[in-house]
């Protein structure tokens, strides 16, 4: 076999990434709580950036985001140059499986990470191994426990998409103090604006006091922005220098930086969008648990929620109740969670038309 269909077989083992649904046939009305977006949509301040911006479409942007960059580093209190935007973190993801993993090579994550990060690995010729979790949350030992000779990456979602669980900083410590320090730590925390725990970090702090640890950020959730394509990293700087020569020369759209800018710079929008969402987290785990529902815990704008095994309100057949009256949750066969569905947190009418329709289907 030669060598191009050698490429071509492993890029066939990829389970191609498949979104959150945004259309039902035959519903004029759809409620989407399918794909984490924020329901409040851009700030308002984002969205005349962007109008603003799009005078000026003809010309190339700055391909080095410095404006962006400076405003991330005030906001978090960061060195830009240890920045690098992205379009979109799932692009980051890609390029550092492409520089740091490749053939013969394992990218560690936890089982039910995100999908991202298999297909990432796939994608640079490497091997993604998945670390089994305790009751639907990372666990330490096991991942440790899971690293070999030929780990490269260690992939951790905190918050954890699809669970909504997360890690604590001194987990993420001693997670990081026991990996071998060839082994880079990417600490994904694309939901990080929405967690109020104050046991909880970012991953800032490890990035900042140690040489081998990165840090994803994107503005496609609390910032509204998922349209645009919009990420960064925060890395050590020797890993600032891989990526800037593997990233295109272009790779985030003036539009999109124009925008990132005014999001992460309306603070109101912000907290407006997280004490939302926290109403709402504690209204969907009451109502859910008085119909007699288990929904994982969650600090993240979304709930995970397992149904029955037995026929009559299985999972499938809860989505299927759901799409008939125009309301679009996530299936999780993808993640290996055939009795579970994701529901994120939207507008006040959508939460209440999900629970009132649950307590229908679920009348005993």
């Amino acid at each position: 076999m030669s060598l191009p269909e050698v490429a071509i077989k492993k890029i066939m083992e990829i389970v191609p990434y498949v979104p959150g649904k945004s259309k039902v046939s035959g519903s004029h009305k759809v409620i989407k709580l399918s794909a984490n977006e924020n329901p409040f949509g851009a700030s308002p301040k984002a969205i005349e950036a962007i109008k603003s911006a799009a005078k000026n479409s003809h010309l190339y942007p700055d391909g080095g985001c410095h404006k962006l960059r400076e405003s991330i580093g005030r906001m978090h209190n960061i060195n830009p140059d240890m920045i690098v935007c992205g379009a979109g973190s799932d692009e980051l993801i890609a390029l550092l499986c492409q520089s740091y993993a490749g053939e013969g090579n394992e990218v560690l994550y936890s089982q039910y990470g995100f999908l991202m990060y298999p297909i990432s690995a796939l994608r640079s010729g490497a091997i993604p191994v998945a670390a089994k979790e305790k009751n639907y949350r990372t666990d330490i030992d096991s991942i440790l426990s899971a690293v070999t000779e030929k780990t490269r990456i260690v992939f951790i979602a905190n918050p954890n998409n699809p669970t909504g669980s997360y890690l604590k900083k001194d987990e993420m410590r001693k997670l990081r103090s026991e990996l071998p320090e060839n082994v880079l730590l990417v600490i994904d925390a694309a939901y990080s604006e929405y967690v109020t725990a104050p046991d909880y970090d970012s991953g800032i702090d490890l990035v900042s006091s140690t040489n081998n640890t990165v840090m994803l950020r994107t503005f496609s959730k609390i910032y509204g922005l998922a349209a645009l394509r919009l990420g960064w990293a925060y890395a050590p700087e020797h890993v600032v220098d891989v990526l800037n020569r593997v990233r295109g020369p272009f790779n985030v759209s003036s539009i999109a930086q124009a925008a990132g800018v005014a999001a992460i710079e309306d603070n109101s929008f912000t907290n407006r969008s997280i004490d939302h969402n926290n109403k709402w987290l504690k209204i969907m785990f009451s109502e859910l648990s008085d119909i007699g529902l288990k929904a994982l815990p969650t600090v993240a704008n979304f709930i995970l929620i397992e149904f029955p095994k037995k026929p009559g309100n299985t999972a499938p057949e809860v989505d299927a109740k759901l799409k008939e009256e125009g309301i679009i949750v996530r299936r999780m066969d993808a993640y290996g969670l055939p009795n579970f569905l994701r529901v994120t947190i939207g507008l006040e009418e959508g939460n209440e038309s999900f629970l009132r329709s649950m307590r229908e289907f679920f009348k005993w």
